[in-house]
C-alpha cells in the first residue's frame, strides 16, 4: 500500500480510545511516562521516498567524512576545552534532519534542516514505532527499520556499536542529570535492551587515567562511554566536571564527542547538494538579504532549537557582536509543506534519519503546525509531536 492509502485507512479507524491505549503501551514498555508529546498518529510514506532520504543523508555524510580538506577546516569548530583525544576517522552516530516539501513536480522532496554527529533516541524509537503498530492493530508487514534490517539485527548492531566487546556494566550512557531528562525513556530502554546504565557526569570518579561509577553499591570501572551529554547544557548548568575532556583517559568512546562539533550546523555551508538550502556563516555575509523573513538565524552549537530566530529582523543580527558572528549561520528557510492529513488540517513533518557508521537504521518524525517542529514549539495542539515513520516495502 502507498503512504496516502495507509493514511486514509488509519484516519478512518482512529479513535481517542486507541490513542489512549497507545500512550499506555509506550509508557509501559519504556518503564516511565514519556516526558514529551507523542503524536496521535504515525507518518506513512512510500518506500521509494524513504529510500531516497536515506540515500541523500548518506551522501551528505560522505561529503564531510571523505573530504580531507573538510577535516582540516573543521578543526576550527573544536573549542580548545572540548577537544577530546583519540578521535577516530569518522563519526559512529549521525542524525540528518530533513523537512518534507512538495516540489513543483508534485512529488515529495527532502530539504536539509540540520545534521549532527551525535546519538539520538536509538533505543526508544523502534519501540515507539512498534507500539503504534500494536496499539492501533495495524498490518504486521509495515516497516520502520531501514537498509533491510530486521528487529534482531537492529539490536545486535546497536549492541555492537555501543557496548563493543565489553561487559555492559563497564559501559555507561553519560548524561547530565539523566533521571530528570525528557529522554529518560530512551535511557531506561538502553539499559533494558543493552544492559548499559545512564550515569550522571557528576557521579563519575577519576583516578589517574581511569574512570569509575557506583553500580548497585559497587565501584565499577568505566571502559567505554556512550556519550549523551550536550556541551551547551553542561555550560548552561555550570556542571562541575570530574575530568577534563582534553585528558588522555583510558576509556573508549561510543560516539566520539568531537563530532558534535565537526558534523553540525558548522558543516552546512560546506555541503553541496540539491537538498541543502543556501547557508552562510554570519561573519561572511557581505550584504544582508532583502527579505529576511525567508531566512533563519541559527547559533552553531545550540540544542532543541535554542537561540534559533526564524525570519530575523536586522536588529537581531546587529545585536550579535562582530567577534561572535562566526558562531552563527544564516540559512535559507525551508518552507515545509503540510502533507499529513489530520482532523485538524494538513500538518508538516520533519524526518530525522538516524545512522550508525553511515548505515541508515531508522527515523524520528516531528509533526507540527507551528513555526518550528520541536514539541516545545507546538504546545496546546493536537495531532502534533514526536512520531514514527511507517511504510510498506514495495516489491
Amino acid at each position: 500500500m502507498k503512504g496516502d492509502e495507509l493514511r486514509r485507512l488509519f484516519n478512518s479507524h482512529f479513535t481517542p480510545e486507541r490513542f489512549a491505549r497507545f500512550q499506555s503501551l509506550i509508557d509501559e514498555r519504556s518503564g516511565t511516562h514519556v516526558g514529551f508529546r507523542l503524536c496521535e498518529t504515525p507518518c506513512f510514506f512510500d518506500s521509494d521516498f524513504m529510500q531516497r532520504i536515506s540515500r541523500e543523508g548518506r551522501e551528505l555524510i560522505s561529503q564531510l567524512v571523505d573530504d580531507p580538506a573538510y577535516r582540516r577546516i573543521s578543526d576550527a569548530s573544536l573549542p580548545e576545552q572540548y577537544n577530546v583525544p583519540n578521535e577516530p576517522a569518522e563519526p559512529m552516530f549521525v542524525q540528518v534532519d530533513f523537512g518534507v516539501v512538495r516540489g513543483e513536480d508534485g512529488f515529495l522532496h527532502p530539504k536539509l534542516v540540520e545534521i549532527q554527529g551525535f546519538p539520538s533516541l536509538y533505543a526508544f524509537q523502534p519501540v515507539l514505532a512498534q507500539s503504534y503498530i500494536d496499539a492501533y492493530e495495524m498490518p504486521v508487514d509495515l516497516h520502520y527499520l531501514l537498509d533491510g534490517l530486521n528487529n534482531s539485527q537492529y539490536w545486535a548492531l546497536l549492541k555492537h556499536s555501543i557496548v563493543g566487546g565489553h561487559d555492559p556494566e563497564n559501559v555507561v550512557l553519560l548524561e547530565v542529570d539523566p533521571g530528570h531528562q525528557k529522554t529518560r525513556c530512551d535511557f531506561l530502554l538502553t539499559e533494558r535492551m543493552l544492559g548499559v546504565r545512564a550515569v550522571c557526569l557528576t557521579q563519575v570518579v577519576r583516578r589517574g587515567r581511569n574512570l569509575f561509577y557506583q553500580r548497585d553499591g559497587r565501584e565499577v570501572e568505566i571502559r567505554r562511554i556512550y556519550n549523551r551529554a550536550i556541551v551547551d547544557e553542561i555550560e548552561r548548568r555550570q556542571v562541575a566536571m570530574p575530568f577534563d575532556w582534553r585528558d588522555d583517559l583510558d576509556v573508549e568512546w561510543a560516539g566520539h564527542p568531537n563530532f558534535y562539533f565537526r558534523v553540525s550546523k558548522f558543516s552546512i555551508p560546506y555541503l553541496h547538494h540539491p537538498s541543502v538550502p543556501e547557508t552562510i556563516f554570519l561573519d561572511r555575509v557581505e550584504k544582508l538579504p532583502d527579505d529576511l523573513s525567508k531566512w533563519v538565524l541559527k547559533p552553531l552549537y545550540s540544542f532543541a532549537g535554542l537561540g534559533v530566530v526564524i525570519g530575523p529582523e536586522k536588529a537581531d543580527i546587529d545585536a550579535i557582536p562582530a567577534a561572535q558572528r562566526a558562531n552563527f549561520i544564516l540559512q535559507q528557510r525551508v518552507e515545509f509543506t503540510p502533507v499529513v492529513e489530520t482532523p485538524f488540517g494538513l500538518t508538516k513533518a520533519e524526518i530525522r534519519v538516524m545512522y550508525v557508521n553511515r548505515r541508515p537504521v531508522t527515523h524520528i518524525i516531528r509533526m507540527g503546525r507551528g513555526k518550528m517542529m520541536g514539541v516545545d514549539h507546538n504546545r496546546n495542539m493536537e495531532w502534533v509531536g514526536a512520531s514514527a515513520a511507517l511504510y510498506h516495502e514495495e516489491s
